[in-house]
């Protein structure tokens, strides 16, 4: 058998010595690219486009630098100049291992008088080439049971970013984007010279320490933020993983871009999609061998949000910003084309598309950390209420700690009264009304009300819901109810059903102790209990309001607490109590320690 690829690239030189068994045709055929990807990598190769008898015909040549093919024993020429184009286009790259970018340049601006084809798995949606892997991954030093679609997500990204550079992480909430991320790493633990940068906004920092302490406690880990964070850029390589808040990397880019670091996550992503903003152009210069922006709302408002974030993750990916507008104006068909782009780079799975591997409840604990001046408001207040109350006294004490923790507006004149629900909101000047359970409630409602699905707050002081309004006024179209101690009985199922009527976002801000049990409201599929509550059965009777026989679909409850706060001793209570399962333990046998850990424990950082 004749080894095509031996003979001459050019047709005129293959004319002087025809191989044995073959003929030659003059009829120029139409050249074509193809792409293709194999062994995880993306290959160009040249071809021609025979039409006969109104059937099309491809042929491949046997290289790129071949300007002829063979179809079957007789040899077909193409344009001489075809090569050369393909050349050209590639510069440096290698035809058998080109970038993601360079595939997608070929296809939406091929050289002219080269059509481009590509192979159907090319364009294949992260979605559908993840379902296709294995639902089983061995991830040594993983401390975690993985689900199967988690198991296909961390191989798909995996692949995805070692042929691209970068993709999107786009799983809807409660599926465990920071689980997966983490596992990820794992695969290719980063060395202290170029360590993996995870950048987030400040609520988000408590959570990522707490995760990667329960499913990766051998990875080191750094926070870079506040008064004693580093100030050289050596500083930041001696250890595997550096998280910093979005502000801090804009205040310190200058070290930030000082090296090379070999991952660069960012969680909550749509703080970059802005492509004027400082954020996004801090980040952007940050080098990096890896790029993952994780955001359940790749596209929020205009497609430039996805090219912010595409371009973030695979420089150069969707062409130039200018270019790109012109190309992709905000509408439906230029979506359309843009999503088969960009869907190879993006895993995004909704909960009912994996619900048959998740249980019918998804629970999440989410840790927040009082930023320095509120933790030290929660230290004077605590200090003064241990002072003013006797050890009799301890639980009103708690009550004052616990109403700085729901927000340091809220206020009780009377310590005396009977019930605190209805604590007054007085403004203060140098306490902020965005507070770090109040931003990332509001990212929470963004990203729910985004993908479609409806919210039950749960708080136990009444105000809450004024606060959360106040801070979210820019969800236009929102129905928001509420329901609590003040709500005439006969008008709370009105609320409910008008709540689950409502088409668009809908919110309904509930006390647990007067909406916590006798409603049904299968309408939501988020449950966020805003504020921890002694008893953990006021709790579960509060979540079963949505997680209940009739609901259709699986159910993420998401609860927030301060660390280092009574918040935390009353999540560890809750917790105490669903580790004994069917034990008819009393909750009041922790009382007293409980209450004594409340008063002591401070978030002020020594």
């Amino acid at each position: 058998m004749i080894d095509l690829t031996a003979l001459p690239f050019g047709f005129d030189a293959l004319l002087v010595e025809v191989p044995e068994g073959f003929s030659v045709s003059d009829r120029v055929l139409e050249p074509v690219v193809f792409l293709s990807r194999a062994s995880g990598k993306i290959a160009v190769r040249l071809g021609g486009k025979r039409n006969l008898r109104g059937e099309v015909r491809l042929f491949e040549a046997p290289s790129v630098s071949h300007a002829w093919i063979a179809d079957g024993a007789v040899l077909r020429p193409l344009p001489k100049d075809a090569p050369n184009l393909i050349e050209k286009f590639l510069g440096d790259e290698s035809p058998d291992d080109i970038s993601y970018a360079t595939a997608l340049r070929l296809l939406r601006s091929p050289p002219e008088g080269l059509a481009v084809e590509s192979s159907p798995d090319l364009l294949h949606s992260g979605k559908i080439a993840a379902e296709e892997l294995p639902g089983q991954i061995a991830i040594p030093g993983l401390h975690a049971d993985l689900f199967p679609y988690q198991a296909r997500g961390i191989q798909w990204m995996w692949e995805t970013v070692n042929r691209t550079g970068g993709l999107i992480l786009a799983d809807e909430m409660g599926l465990g984007k920071t689980l997966q991320i983490i596992a990820l790493l794992l695969l290719d633990p980063p060395e202290k010279t170029a360590p993996a940068l995870v950048v987030c906004p400040t609520s988000l920092i408590a959570n990522w320490v707490r995760e990667f302490g329960k499913f990766a406690p051998d990875f080191s880990l750094m926070v870079h933020r506040g008064a004693h964070r580093a100030g050289i850029y050596r500083d930041l390589q001696v250890t595997s993983v550096v998280i910093t808040t979005y502000e801090t990397m804009v205040n310190d880019i200058s070290i930030f871009s000082s090296f090379e670091w070999s991952w660069v996550i960012c969680d909550e992503a749509q703080a970059i999609k802005n492509p004027h903003s400082n954020r996004r152009q801090a980040v952007v210069t940050i080098p990096r061998r890896r790029s993952i922006p994780m955001t359940g709302t790749p596209v929020e408002n205009t497609l430039m949000d996805l090219w912010s974030l595409a371009d973030f993750a695979i420089p150069g990916m969707l062409g130039e910003r200018s270019v790109f507008e012109v190309e992709f104006p905000d509408t439906v068909e230029a979506g359309q084309i843009l999503g088969r782009l960009t869907d190879p780079i993006i895993l995004k799975r909704r909960v009912r598309d994996v619900a048959a591997d998740l249980p019918d409840r998804i629970d999440i604990d989410l840790p927040l950390e009082l930023d320095d001046r509120l933790a030290r408001y929660y230290d004077d207040v605590r200090e003064a209420t241990m002072e003013k109350y006797p050890v009799a006294g301890a639980l009103v004490a708690t009550l004052h700690l616990q109403l700085v923790c729901a927000h340091p507006w809220l206020r009780v004149t009377d310590a005396n009264a009977v019930d605190w629900d209805d604590a007054s909101i007085i403004s203060f000047d140098d306490l902020p009304l965005i507070t770090p359970k109040l931003e990332r409630t509001g990212g929470l409602l963004r990203e729910a009300f985004i993908i479609g699905r409806k919210v039950i707050i749960f708080a136990v002081f009444n105000r809450i819901g004024d606060l959360i309004r106040t801070a979210c006024k820019d969800l236009t179209g929102t129905y928001w109810g509420a329901i609590n101690g003040s709500t005439p009985q006969q008008d709370r199922q009105a609320i409910i059903d008008e709540y689950s009527a409502h088409d668009g976002p809908a919110c309904l801000i509930l006390n647990p102790k007067a909406a916590g049990a006798g409603l049904n409201i299968t309408a939501a599929t988020v449950v966020i209990h805003f504020t921890p509550v002694w008893n953990p059965a006021i709790e579960a009777q509060a979540s079963a309001r949505a997680h209940r026989r009739g609901q259709t679909e699986p159910v993420t409850i998401y609860r927030l607490y301060y660390k280092d706060t009574v918040e935390e001793v009353m999540i560890e209570r809750s917790a105490w109590k669903r580790d004994l399962a069917n034990e008819t333990v009393p909750v009041s046998s922790r009382d007293a320690t409980d209450i004594k850990r409340a008063l002591e424990i401070s978030p002020v950082k020594s």
